[in-house]
């Protein structure tokens, strides 16, 4: 059994650890939120490499044999600072999103040569170019689409009463629209951004209403995945007790609220760890 440990700036990263939990039952893991430092979208390059180091030392620190980035910001912009900082494999989640698109091109009638990708992201992760260059590398043509309401919606909890779906479904539609717009032949749906696998739902009704059938591509399904092929190739790790420790850097009585909602169980105790400025 294996220590995992899993960084994201704030929530969005326990849907990638939902999908975890279901590959890899039998590993402990580490989760650090940082969340007295979010959001990274706003900060440098530089600022935002200073901190998923010092997060990603943090999770080494505690044990970790193998460490996920379930941050789409961190992964574009810090995963070489990252990596050249920690001696442990280290899985992003720009480059499984990628690759499972690359999956669902081939398994579709129009192949590599004739798929178009949209990917839904935050607008730093647009403005990184992250998934175009993963994709392009791939033989793929894509679409990058910042969503930046989607998140704050997700985060209110805007998934479920009529009146607050009615809001998310209507912004949905219109970035949807948007995209397509440049690219009307999309048949493949990326979604770039931790936060979005909960939103899932309401994009396949949305793209059913607007009569465009596209595969979805949950990125944190993808990480997961790639994770479990890593933790199997890497063979035993130390033998721990199968169990879940969670830190946040501020804000850990939120934390517990709304990570619960994206674990979709009851959360542990949230610990408060302190990673400087």
């Amino acid at each position: 059994m294996k220590t995992i440990g899993v960084f994201d700036s704030g929530f969005g990263g326990l849907t990638v650890l939902r999908e975890l939990l279901q590959l890899i039952p039998d590993a402990r893991y580490v989760y650090l939120g940082d969340t007295a430092r979010l959001p990274y979208g706003s900060k440098s390059r530089k600022t935002i490499a200073r901190y998923a180091v010092s997060s990603a030392r943090f999770l080494a620190d505690q044990g970790a044999d193998l460490l996920v980035i379930a941050c789409n910001t961190a992964t574009a912009l810090a995963l070489d600072d990252i990596r050249a900082a920690v001696p442990v494999p280290i899985v992003g989640v720009v480059e499984p999103g990628a690759h499972a698109a690359l999956t669902a091109a081939i398994a579709s009638s129009a192949g590599t040569g004739g798929s178009r990708v949209i990917v839904l992201a935050t607008s730093a992760t647009t403005q990184s170019g992250a998934y175009t260059r993963a994709l392009n590398a791939l033989g793929l043509r894509s679409v990058e689409k910042a969503c930046p309401l989607l998140v704050p919606l997700v985060e209110e909890g805007w998934l479920h009463s009529d009146v607050h779906t009615s809001v998310t479904l209507e912004v949905l539609r219109i970035y949807l629209l948007e995209a397509l717009e440049q690219a009307p032949a999309a048949n493949i749906l990326l979604l770039g951004c931790t936060h979005y696998p909960l939103l899932k739902p309401l994009i396949e009704t949305t793209l059913k209403n607007l009569h465009h059938p596209m595969q979805i591509i949950d990125s944190a399904e993808a990480t997961a995945s790639a994770v479990a092929a890593l933790a199997m190739d890497s063979g035993p790790g130390a033998i721990v007790m199968p169990d879940r420790v969670f830190y946040a850097t501020d804000s850990i009585e939120k934390f517990q609220r709304l990570g619960s909602a994206f674990l979709r169980q009851p959360l542990p105790p949230v610990k408060l760890v302190d990673l400087g400025g």
